[in-house]
């Protein structure tokens, strides 16, 4: 969890940043929208490495799309712990269960 909170932090951090200097501050100058599209891209690259063979495409895939999402969450203020309390909300509940709650 370490590496999850230091990298939120430096994802808050970057939102003072400049544009031309910070990928992440370019980020977020497009907005939701560009944001999005960016976590939607990296997503579908995940699903591709994942119907490959070569496991470490896909553990670089899946850490650039939890990297976009964690952006998309700094974005719009939610935190880490947020999103792992509803996981933990969840635990020893049937997914199916779950589901139909919602």
């Amino acid at each position: 969890m370490d590496t999850l909170s230091t990298l939120y932090q430096t994802l808050l951090d970057r939102k003072n940043s400049e544009a031309q200097t910070s990928y992440v501050a370019s980020l977020y100058k497009k907005g939701t929208p560009g944001i999005v599209n960016k976590v939607i891209e990296e997503a579908v690259e995940t699903g591709v490495e994942a119907m490959g063979d070569h496991l470490d495409k896909l553990a670089s895939e899946s850490a650039d799309l939890l990297f976009h999402l964690m952006v998309l969450w700094a974005h719009k203020g939610i935190t880490p712990q947020d999103v792992f309390s509803v996981l933990e909300s969840r635990a020893g509940i049937s997914g199916h269960t779950e589901k139909k709650s919602r």
